[in-house]
């Protein structure tokens, strides 16, 4: 996806503090047998931490893309990154454009020994599927889990029921956010929506909302190009003119456009719910970021309760 909009001075001062905190392990094993220890790699660290939930102690996993205040769609790896994905035995990335720097690190350093998951491949979506941000599709971390448990044990065969046994859990952890879904879902059903850009919409879409804003608009938005004047009037006219209950604002990218509307927002008492394109960390796993997210929405629409941040 092309740069969203800012100088290159700009981006490139962004790029450097997020290669900065790139690396950071989001597991690291210390009870496994010695050379037991895998190492993989989750290129958001959403994918990592669930690598993490599924492997336990017999995998040292880290995530490429770990600050919650930096701009996904701008990253660009450093010979450091490259240089954690070559080494890893497992890599799971997500596709559909968002992360092409691994392909790029994968083609350049290629093994017949590195296993790599693609969130995409296992949907089955094809490259022209217009919103790549899966991990808020409640379809998507179920088919990655399985997906890790499956080559984790192809990798060690002797610890296969230790992964089995973890994608229950993961799988059992994921109840209380299915319930919370399909229970705003079955309340409020067709409850009409703004949004910034397409990063929340998949969740939103499970738990029933309808959402008004131009997907023209939202594309437009994430790929950093100056939406059309019609699709701007139209944005605003949501707001202005009370058809909306819940703005959805991606607070993790933001610019003066996607700011006025959040003023707009507040201005006609429209409760805001932020969404992130990459896991809030420390506090959250993949689990409890999704129910809180889902929770905050809940609270949107039956109490006109704001939750900017997470």
């Amino acid at each position: 996806m092309p740069p969203r909009r800012g100088s290159l001075a700009a981006a490139l001062v962004v790029i450097a503090g997020l290669l900065a905190t790139a690396c950071s392990a989001s597991s690291a094993s210390t009870d496994a047998p010695g050379g037991q220890v895998m190492t993989a790699v989750g290129a958001e660290n959403q994918y990592a931490n669930v690598i993490g939930q599924i492997g336990g102690k017999y995998v040292r996993v880290t995530a490429i893309e770990s600050n919650p205040s930096i701009d996904p769609h701008a990253f660009e790896a450093s010979p450091s990154v490259a240089q954690e994905v070559t080494a890893a035995q497992l890599v799971v990335q997500n596709g559909l454009g968002y992360d092409t720097f691994m392909d790029k690190i994968e083609a350049a350093a290629p093994s017949p020994a590195r296993k790599v998951i693609v969130a995409q491949d296992l949907l089955g979506l094809p490259d022209s599927t217009p919103n790549p941000h899966l991990w808020y599709d409640p379809a998507t971390m179920p088919a990655v889990a399985r997906a890790v448990a499956r080559d984790l044990s192809g990798i060690q065969p002797a610890h296969a029921a230790y992964f089995a046994a973890s994608l229950r859990r993961f799988d059992a952890s994921l109840q209380p956010w299915r319930q919370a879904l399909a229970q705003l879902a079955a309340a409020h059903s067709g409850t009409p929506v703004a949004v910034t850009e397409p990063v929340g919409d998949y969740l939103l879409q499970a738990a029933g909302m309808r959402i008004l804003t131009p997907f023209t608009f939202q594309a437009d938005i994430m790929n950093g190009v100056d939406p059309s004047p019609q699709d701007v009037s139209l944005e605003d006219g949501l707001f202005s003119d009370h058809r909306v209950k819940v703005f959805v604002y991606n607070q993790q990218v933001t610019d003066s456009l996607t700011q006025s509307f959040l003023g707009q927002a507040r201005k006609d008492g429209i409760p805001v719910v932020g969404v992130y394109e990459t896991m809030p960390a420390p506090g959250y796993d993949y689990q409890s970021w999704m129910l809180a997210e889902t929770r905050a929405l809940q609270q949107a629409v039956t109490d006109k309760i704001s939750t900017q941040k997470l």
